[in-house]
């Protein structure tokens, strides 16, 4: 397959094996943003991936239970193959497993085209758009996450690790007993996640890592990694580290924040302009115009997920309303009060179920649309938000999110038709498994007393 050059896997083996690395994990994002892979012995690492390696294509869209679902060219196509060959460039030793280094793939069809559905290439795709006004997206996630322990008497059978109310913002084993978070924090830095800071969050049992800005595919690259790393650290320890929006009646939601610039050739910041009262310049007015006016469509992406519109509301440091503001924390979308090189936007509005690859496309793909189409922003939200009477409500369900991306051809076009179809009946199928089944609060209502 003439797209992919095969002339440096013979060093890459080479330089694995003196490492003293044996198996390299070939893995790569689902719909879902679930890292599907295959293990390959080093010494057989060159032949066996310099022709790509087979996975079925509709391994996209398997559910965490275990079911199918159908899209084009998937199940009724008779679960036809895609082909993930080695972005070499990523190769990683993995801190905690002895021989051990993970390697991201780019998918292709058996005929060499990139596969669309992809994840990474739908990201890959909008960052070459911006390259190609000159502009470089540069993004910084930030994730939120609850660590839980076994407990038969719990009602899923999880507790909340270090359970103990008011430890946002602490460290320590005030909020954390057996001192997890600081042995996680050491293992993740050593591979290459570019972490730097840890602490507890908000909620009892709730913790977050922070990790540096870069490119943008980069950082989506660091993003699912650190996801798959984090659960693979708690399972170490008998844990379950859960990134799930809303796990809990009594808890607030976990979040995924993403801070956002732009920079030229050079580097230098193009979202900042010392002239102007608030310190943005037009660029990043109409980069904000376009994510308000695109966000119905990009929350189905950034709150994949049923429960997702469970971490909505007032009231819950979650957006709750289609709205920005000046280092306003109420507010969808957040300039932070940093300017010169440090200007940035901080998207507030995923959470931390969503897909990293699809979570960065949206927020390029609304900005991008800001800046071609010239969007100016309404006001600035001035004091604390919640308010429905001064901005649009964001979408409140997953069914209604869909509808907005479907009905959203501009978003539409940018991520790609074969994504987005494929995205959509995905989802959709979600919303129909949901709903016929019958839940935990349907019987607590109604067994007794009808």
């Amino acid at each position: 397959m003439s797209h992919f050059d095969t002339s440096g896997l013979p060093s890459a083996q080479d330089a694995l094996a003196s490492d003293g690395i044996d198996v390299v994990r070939l893995g790569y994002a689902d719909l879902l943003g679930v890292d599907r892979g295959r293990d390959v012995l080093v010494n057989r690492f060159a032949r066996s991936v310099g022709g790509g390696v087979a996975f079925c294509r509709s391994v996209y869209t398997t559910t965490p239970l275990g079911g199918v679902v159908d899209f084009e060219g998937g199940l009724s196509a008779g679960l036809p193959d895609i082909v993930a060959f080695p972005d070499v460039s990523t190769l990683q030793a993995v801190p905690w497993e002895p021989g051990v280094a993970h390697c991201i793939a780019d998918l292709f069809n058996p005929d060499g085209t990139p596969s669309q559905e992809s994840p990474r290439h739908v990201l890959r795709q909008l960052v070459e758009q911006f390259k190609q006004l000159g502009l470089s997206p540069i993004v910084g996630p930030e994730l939120e996450f609850y660590v839980m322990e076994q407990d038969a008497a719990a009602p899923n059978g999880w507790r909340r690790y270090g359970e103990s109310t008011g430890n946002v913002y602490t460290t320590g084993r005030k909020g954390d007993p057996e001192n997890t978070l600081i042995e996680s924090l050491r293992l993740l830095g050593d591979y290459g996640l570019e972490v730097f800071a840890a602490n507890h969050e908000f909620s009892s049992g709730q913790y977050e890592i922070n990790m540096w800005h870069s490119e943008a595919l980069d950082a989506a690259d660091r993003a699912h990694r650190f996801k798959d790393a984090v659960k693979e650290l708690a399972r170490r320890s008998g844990r379950m580290a859960t990134f799930m929006p809303k796990p809990f009646n009594d808890e607030g939601g976990s979040g995924f924040h993403l801070h956002f610039s732009l920079v030229d050739d050079a580097g230098g910041s193009l979202f900042a302009d010392p002239g102007v009262e608030d310190g943005l310049s037009e660029l990043a007015r109409h980069a904000i115009g376009g994510i308000l006016a695109h966000a119905p469509a990009i929350a189905a992406i950034a709150n994949p997920t049923i429960n997702s519109y469970k971490r909505f509301g007032p009231d819950t440091l979650a957006p709750w309303l289609i709205d920005w503001g000046l280092d306003n924390r109420s507010a969808m979308l957040r300039v932070p009060p940093e300017r010169g090189g440090s200007t940035r936007l901080e998207l507030r509005l995923g959470d931390a179920s969503a897909n990293a690859y699809l979570a960065i496309a949206g927020l390029l793909a609304g900005a991008l649309l800001g800046i071609r189409n010239k969007i100016e922003p309404p006001a600035a939200l001035v004091g604390y938000g919640y308010d429905p009477e001064r901005s649009e409500m964001l979408p409140q369900s997953l069914d209604a999110a869909l509808d907005a991306l479907e009905a959203d051809k501009e978003i539409g076009d940018l991520l790609g038709t074969p994504f987005t179809t494929a995205f959509l009946a995905y989802k959709r199928d979600e919303i129909a498994r949901f709903r016929s089944a019958v839940t935990d609060w349907e019987f607590r209502e109604y067994a007794t007393h009808l």
